[in-house]
């Protein structure tokens, strides 16, 4: 018969249930020498209605107050009694689930959530040394083998491996939050790294600074594949690894949310003639390549390559083309009403830095050319699971319309395929807070990007499609994506305004653990959500293949370190060509 997980002796017995309400309970600790190694989130169990059954906490308060009282009277002491100091301890814990050492044919089982309350003076015992041990190791046994995802190991018992639940953390959203140097990067490289070693993963990583180029490094032990969103110096021979996203790809809101100025007066000529002539276009294409069952169906936002310089030839004769009276010619229509739209939409024609989207390869233009592209980034195995693409050379002010599109593309993708036939995919947003802001916040560019997001959020579970957020200011992110968010991986914070949404996120029961985010070591997370049996502080594990993302020593090597000149001069030849590539 398998022995008892937990077995508790007088010596660790810290006191009796003094009060409980819905989600606490109080202590009286009569065991003041124990009480000195208790910690905040330190183990708690509470004997139950059985032998077989405790109660388990975390203790979040720990008091000791000191009260005055009459010593006992002897009768052959002195009268004169004088009053003593007497300690009065108490601890504060939240409940958090049920352990069992037999339920029903299970021996040593845990599970999240109290099946009853404690009852008042019922015995409490710290879980500490071996006791500690035998749980934690538990914790991850629920989990069958093939959906154990290793995090690192309890900061509480460095001996047990944290485990969480691989697949209830991607399906259910999850977000990887901390500052600046907490271990953020090395948390999603250790989660990459893991995924590699699955037959069949899919992911695709956001990378907003080029810091997971190494994870993509064959010869370094990587084990992801890189694209890079084109930059002005990839326009006339693209490496494979470019990837365009052409403007026929934006739906119509995308594009007008670029090229449309809401405040000028003919903002709705200009958007009514621009829907007019990309549905034409569009309708053209189709003609052309014989596909006359899409055209039955096909709407001004469906991904159909059209020509931009035709759609401004059609609309600069909008913008000059003359009516006609009856004594003569009189002004046109839309004479005069789209010099704006023309000048703005040719100055993103005119802008290297756009070339990505309109000055694609003319390969792009072709029918075929998107398929072809969507299954490089959604295929698997062999090594393709997971994608890294990097959008550093993106410009700030596009960088939402680019994720967004990409995003949006990837999930339509999702959504029309047959149900029998998808296979999950997750978005790893990195840097969140660039692009995911917070709507009220939010210009017209960033609104449609969280459109695009906050649907995925909201749906995407339905359809095997996920998030994970990353971020170093969630106090910037969007709110409702958050909190579609069901499982936390939070750093060091120590900014109060991001504990203060991490808190809100959190149960009311649980809302005091973010009280330790600003004390986490490097490295060390506060695990939450679906994906774990119990929440706690876990001491993250490092990861092979680490980012380019390390902080540098500055005293170190200003002490040791010269600038190179040569560096330097060429860095300012890559500022005016805005390429990295030289």
């Amino acid at each position: 018969m398998t022995e008892p997980a937990l077995q508790f002796s007088d010596v660790d017995k810290i006191g009796r249930v003094a009060s409980v309400d819905t989600g606490r309970v109080a202590v009286d600790v009569n065991n003041s020498v124990l009480l000195t190694r208790i910690a905040i989130g330190q183990l708690i169990a509470i004997r139950g209605v059985t032998e077989r059954e405790y109660l388990i906490a975390m203790t979040e308060r720990v008091t000791r107050s000191v009260r005055e009282e009459l010593p006992e009277q002897d009768d052959e002491a002195e009268t004169n009694l004088i009053l003593s100091t007497v300690p009065t301890d108490m601890l504060q814990g939240v409940l958090i689930g049920t352990f069992r050492t037999v339920d029903g044919a299970k021996a040593n089982t845990f599970k999240r959530g109290a099946d009853s309350f404690p009852q008042i003076d019922r015995e409490c015992f710290v879980i500490e040394g071996s006791n500690l041990q035998r749980f934690m190791g538990i914790l991850g046994a629920g989990f069958s083998e093939d959906e154990r995802l290793k995090l690192g190991t309890f900061v509480a018992d460095r001996s047990a491996d944290a485990i969480a639940s691989g697949d209830k953390f991607f399906q259910r959203h999850a977000a990887i939050l901390g500052s600046t140097g907490s271990g953020k990067s090395w948390a999603v490289a250790l989660i990459l790294e893991r995924a590699a070693k699955l037959k069949y993963p899919n992911i695709i990583v956001f990378d907003m600074h080029g810091e997971y180029a190494p994870l993509t490094d064959k010869g370094r032990g990587g084990f992801a594949e890189r694209f890079r969103i084109a930059g002005p110096g990839d326009l006339e021979n693209p490496a494979d690894d470019v990837l365009f996203l052409p403007y026929w790809l934006l739906n119509r809101d995308e594009m007008l949310s670029m090229i449309l100025d809401r405040s000028d007066q003919n903002a709705p000529n200009q958007a009514s003639r621009f829907t007019l002539h990309v549905r034409d276009l569009k309708g053209k294409t189709l003609d052309a390549e014989n596909k006359s069952v899409v055209k039955k169906t096909f709407t001004v936002d469906s991904p159909i390559p059209y020509d931009v310089k035709k759609l401004i030839g059609l609309l600069t004769a909008d913008n000059t083309t003359k009516g006609v009276g009856k004594t003569g010619p009189v002004k046109g229509e839309w004479e005069d009403k789209l010099t704006r739209f023309i000048s703005r939409l040719e100055a993103k024609l005119d802008d290297r830095r756009y070339g990505f989207m309109f000055a694609p390869p003319p390969v792009a233009s072709k029918y075929d050319w998107l398929a072809d592209q969507v299954l490089k980034l959604l295929k698997s195995g062999d090594g393709t699971g997971i994608k890294v693409v990097d959008f550093s050379e993106v410009p700030a002010d596009v960088l939402p319309v680019v994720t967004g599109t990409f995003a949006r593309l990837l999930y339509d993708v999702q959504f029309w395929m047959g149900a029998e036939t998808r296979t999950p995919v997750t978005l790893l947003c990195d840097e969140a807070h660039l692009y995911l802001p917070v709507r009220d916040d939010a210009d017209a560019v960033q609104r449609q990007a969280l459109g695009t997001f906050e649907r995925i959020a909201k749906e995407g579970r339905k359809y095997g499609f996920s998030l994970l957020v990353v971020s170093q200011r969630p106090s910037d992110v969007s709110r409702t994506i958050l909190s579609q968010c069901n499982n936390f991986l939070a750093l060091r914070l120590t900014n109060e305004t991001d504990q203060s949404v991490i808190r809100r996120l959190m149960p009311d029961s649980l809302a005091r653990l973010t009280s330790i985010l600003p004390l986490l070591d490097t490295g060390e997370a506060l695990l939450l959500g679906d994906a774990v049996l119990l929440p706690t502080r876990i001491k993250l594990d490092i990861p092979k293949v680490t980012p380019d993302s390390a902080t540098r020593d500055f005293w170190k090597e200003w002490g040791s370190m010269k600038p190179d000149q040569n560096a330097i001069t060429s860095a300012v030849e890559c500022l005016r060509s805005q390429s990295r590539r030289r």
